[in-house]
């Protein structure tokens, strides 16, 4: 749907552009898995890296793949929610997605800050450091702006750049690999940290779904979505389990220095310093990237829960010069100014213990569409009985429960306020609807199955 006067015509998302959209929803490199092994040792986390995406990433992605193109609107996860259980749900799924992706984008312009900050030390704290948040962030909501071909084509480029010094970095430590060094457990008197471990690789696999909010912008989502999807998570694998087996076979086991950019050390060991300057500046590229991805998911998701009239319709309004959300971006982009001042980790455990109450919702959604439209057109199908699919869901469930069970109270107490707001919110929106305070399209409307008919 297309909304605002005297917009361009749409130009759609090729599949190579998407591909690369999807990367940094979810990875945008390896950098971030260093902790994993920190915790656990070698063996555990190249463990996790391996098996996780089995019982994680693969059930996430063939739900998108099959959800995705079956109801291919902007919105994603809000339509499937409410096609499934209602306006109440959509709504609810809606902010709970859409807070995640905004606190999540929140830690980005902080990360790229810190790395900044080596070359540049006034950049550590004071006014200088806001000052460069700020306008980071400004910055790259402005080439958001500017219209999701170009996003995703920078993806590509940005992708590129920021994982050839992890393919230098492999190569060269192909001569000082011991393979027995993959088989150590941990260092002596050093303790796992099993809820550092699990949020880690959690964190480093998720947001398999976000793309799906761009659903309406894709060419022919319903052969190029499961391709993209596909293409993507290979990407991902092999960009997290290649460098992984170099670094951690090529060096002593020091588990202590195994922390957030510990690579670019190992580079600079293995290689020389080159190669860790260039993995700096491509960890810098990776949080653009990523960044990009995520606000882009974000701003078209509140489009897609304008289309549905969960919030106002000038959230679905299209700027006439880039054809982009403007107001969706802009929305997102003040919110993610207002918490990007919290810690690191706040951020990213705020961000899991939201983005787990969503996927259960998902997994839900994603049974009772199979139950309540057997017949409808499924261009892409998981290839799974409902028995199947019930096993399927339940696997990843258990590891979302036990996500949400590591967390601090100031999460749970972040959790419960952010979620009593998307309730007031729905109701809030109920009640504008009904006094006309705001122009809605229609509200939270569920769909024939005919609609769906492709």
């Amino acid at each position: 749907m297309q909304h605002g006067a005297n917009t361009k015509p749409h130009k759609k998302l090729a599949l190579l552009p998407l591909v690369f959209l999807i990367y940094f929803e979810v990875a945008g490199g390896p950098y971030g898995e260093e902790p994993a092994v920190g915790a656990a040792g070698p063996l555990i986390a190249i463990l996790g890296f391996v098996v996780f995406p089995f019982i994680w990433s693969i059930p996430e992605a063939l739900l998108t793949a099959e959800l995705a193109t079956t109801f291919p609107g902007n919105g994603g996860f809000v339509i499937w929610a409410n096609e499934a259980f209602g306006p109440f749900w959509g709504s609810l799924m809606g902010f709970w997605k859409f807070y995640s992706g905004v606190i999540n984008l929140a830690s980005y312009p902080v990360l790229c800050i810190d790395y900044l900050k080596l070359v540049i030390p006034a950049l550590s704290s004071g006014l200088p450091r806001f000052v460069s948040i700020f306008l980071s962030t400004c910055v790259l909501s402005f080439l958001n702006y500017s219209g999701l071909a170009i996003v995703g084509y920078t993806a590509v480029a940005l992708g590129v750049v920021s994982l050839l010094p992890f393919v230098l970095l492999s190569l060269f430590s192909l001569p000082k690999i011991d393979p027995s060094r993959w088989l150590s457990s941990g260092q002596e008197g050093v303790e796992r940290d099993w809820a550092l471990y699990f949020n880690t690789i959690f964190w480093n696999l998720n947001f398999w779904d976000s793309a799906s909010t761009l659903a309406g912008e894709v060419e022919e989502p319903h052969r190029t979505f499961p391709k993209a999807l596909l293409y993507a998570g290979l990407l991902t694998c092999l960009g997290y389990i290649i460098p992984l087996l170099a670094a951690t076979g090529a060096m002593p086991l020091d588990q202590k220095s195994w922390v957030g950019g510990y690579f670019a050390d190992v580079a600079g060991i293995i290689a020389g310093n080159w190669l860790k300057i260039w993995m700096e500046i491509g960890a810098v590229l990776s949080i653009i990237g990523l960044f990009e991805a995520q606000l882009s998911s974000a701003a078209y998701q509140l489009l897609g829960m304008a289309d549905l009239g969960f919030v106002p319709r000038i959230f679905a309004e299209r700027s006439r010069w880039f054809n982009t959300p403007w107001m969706a971006i802009l929305v997102s982009t003040v919110i993610t100014l207002s918490v990007c001042f919290f810690s690191f980790t706040e951020i990213i455990s705020t961000v899991n213990f939201l983005y787990s109450l969503g996927m259960l919702l998902e997994f839900a959604a994603f049974l009772r569409l199979r139950r309540k439209f057997p017949t409808l057109k499924r261009p892409f199908e998981v290839p799974l009985g409902f028995s199947g699919l019930v096993l399927m869901c339940l696997i990843p469930s258990v590891l979302l429960v036990y996500v949400m069970s590591v967390a601090s109270k100031l999460v749970y107490l972040a959790s419960v306020l952010l979620t009593s707001l998307g309730i007031a919110l729905y109701y809030f929106m109920n009640f504008c609807k009904s006094r006309k305070w705001f122009e809605f399209s229609r509200f939270g409307d569920k769909l024939d199955e005919d609609d769906y008919v492709l």
